[in-house]
């Protein structure tokens, strides 16, 4: 197994853990640490001392009319509200890769063909909070044209490996690079390479090829 060396920061997950990040942005911080032993025991262990903490605040006396309220709320909820849309199956990976369990309950599109050795799915989320989340699928040799992002980006290498430029990132990598880090993103591995990714705001590639590409994916 490959040795996992790309890590959210301690600061990073304390907030995944405390439930302050966007739900897209949670999503892949927690397929990291499904995958990382280090990660897990430590956002464990922030978990257990945040439930220490809620177990020694002193208690604080509701309002006397609040089941009240909250029994006529329920009351008034429409009988006939829609029933959440089913979760959608991942689609295939590569042979002898297993998905992240993690993702059990997003709607994951099938694969979408963006060019030779270049595929993408978007992967939606339960009420859906402006952060845009996708899978990338790309060949040996393939690579998303380099860019710079407005607001903050996360990935995860799913199986696969890439180097963009900064460092090498192989399967249990994670990948958090700053705003105005201009980057590209080649997949140096013998087989293909998939990586879960969540941008909030937009991406800004440098080329026209790189916004073509991004507006076929929907990443403009």
């Amino acid at each position: 197994m490959t040795r996992i060396t790309h890590h959210p920061s301690d600061a990073l997950l304390l907030s995944h853990a405390a439930g302050r990040l966007p739900a897209g942005l949670s999503l892949v911080v927690a397929v990291h640490v499904e995958r990382c032993a280090r990660c897990a025991a430590y956002v464990g262990a922030l978990e257990a001392a945040g439930g220490l903490l809620l177990e020694e605040t002193p208690p604080v006396a509701m309002h006397s009319q609040a089941l009240g309220r909250l029994m006529a709320a329920l009351d008034a909820a429409p009988a006939d509200a829609p029933a959440p849309a089913p979760s959608q199956g991942p689609p295939p990976l590569p042979q002898g890769e297993v998905w992240p369990s993690a993702l059990a309950g997003s709607q994951i599109a099938a694969w979408r063909w963006i060019g030779s050795g270049m595929h993408y799915s978007r992967v939606r989320l339960a009420g859906d909070d402006a952060v845009t989340v996708f899978l990338l699928r790309l060949a040996p040799g393939k690579y998303l044209p380099q860019h710079a992002h407005h607001g903050r980006e996360f990935t995860q290498v799913l199986c696969g490996g890439f180097h963009d430029g900064r460092a090498q990132f192989h399967a249990g990598d994670f990948d958090a690079p700053g705003r105005g880090v201009h980057h590209l993103p080649v997949v140096q591995s013998a087989g293909e390479c998939v990586c879960l990714t969540a941008v909030q705001g937009r991406l800004q590639f440098d080329s026209v090829y790189g916004r073509l590409l991004g507006q076929l994916a929907g990443l403009r």
